[in-house]
């Protein structure tokens, strides 16, 4: 008979194989969403979300950074930016729709005047949205919310594109994304357990370029949640201005990982070759995970997926359970009290 454990890690499975998948039902919601009311020029967005529902804003905020012609931040937290007026647009990103930090958010910026459009599977943001009229995306509502990165990912970059703040052509790059993933399947696997097995034991350190740094922080949670382990991210050339340092007292404790997308400055190309050979002379434990993919889209949703199964393997490995997040609960109840 199967282990609690056991069931839940292959409920997680289930829900991880199903990613591909979920992108192109997050395409066909996104065609059947087209944004109802009319919109003012923007000066400035503000995505605001946590969790995966955030990780998805740092992603999405990456790849358009390129073609947008105004500035796109980020809020996690109970208060927006000073800055925030009847100008700003306000993307609420909320898996379950009652993130109280984002409704915090949003309460108050509904009260400076800015444009509201919120993406989520229910609740009070649903419910927030329809009393005052404001276009609201609903996305299928899973558990555990990280599990459906890719409708939020998809949604956004449809808002972006309704609002010709973007290509709208943009989202045939989850298609190819899909089709990538899709063909290198037993690649990704053998790449995955060779990352659980590889991190087994160790302290995780993650270092990407700064434009990738959302698939940085993704790997992190992926690795804290499912796999409940601390691990640390960092991206060059920032870190050639501080951590580089402190690898004077690295020793062969730490597993270091770096995500090449083969796309950086050629400056940063340097800076990454020089950095290996750095952290080499304090730990030989270190492993490049090289991307596949024409488009930023497509090669960073090929590490991501690679990292979702690492996180599952390297649970099943030390017989954890990949699904428990008892601490997050325990603190939503105490907040409530």
């Amino acid at each position: 008979m199967k282990t609690e454990i056991e069931k839940n890690n292959a409920y997680m499975k289930g829900l991880i194989e199903a990613f591909p998948e979920n992108l192109t039902a997050a395409l066909k919601i996104a065609k059947q969403s087209p944004l109802k009311r009319r919109y003012p020029e923007f000066n400035n967005v503000v995505i605001c979300g946590m969790g995966g529902s955030g990780i998805g804003a740092k992603l999405v905020g990456s790849w358009i950074a390129d073609d947008i012609p105004i500035p796109v931040n980020f809020c996690q937290d109970y208060t927006l930016p000073n800055y925030v007026n009847e100008n700003t647009l306000i993307i609420a990103s909320s898996s379950s729709g009652n993130t109280e930090e984002t409704l915090s958010a949003i309460t108050e910026g509904h009260q400076k005047g800015a444009s509201i459009i919120g993406i989520c599977s229910g609740g009070k943001l649903e419910a927030f949205c329809t009393q005052r009229n404001y276009d609201c995306i609903i996305v299928p509502s899973v558990h555990p919310p990280r599990t459906l990165l890719a409708y939020s990912l998809v949604q956004l970059v449809h808002v972006f594109g309704q609002l010709n703040l973007i290509s709208k052509q943009k989202l045939n790059e989850f298609s190819a994304a899909k089709d990538l993933i899709v063909a290198h399947t037993d690649e990704i696997h053998a790449l995955a357990k060779q990352l659980a097995d590889f991190i087994n034991g160790k302290a995780l350190i993650i270092y990407s370029e700064a434009k990738d740094e959302g698939v940085a922080i993704r790997a992190r949670q992926q690795f804290n949640e499912n796999s409940k382990i601390l691990c640390s991210h960092h991206t060059i050339p920032e870190m050639n201005h501080n951590e580089m340092v402190g690898w004077y007292g690295g020793s062969d404790k730490y597993a270091v990982l770096f995500l090449d997308t083969h796309d950086w400055h050629t400056q940063n190309k340097k800076r990454l070759a020089f950095s290996i050979k750095t952290i080499k002379a304090k730990t030989n434990h270190i492993l490049t995970l090289s991307a596949k993919g024409e488009s930023n889209i497509e090669r960073s949703l090929y590490l991501i997926h690679i990292i979702d199964w690492a996180s599952l393997y390297l649970a099943q490995k030390n017989d954890i359970d990949s699904v428990y997040i008892g601490v997050i609960d325990r603190l939503k109840t105490s907040l409530q009290k």
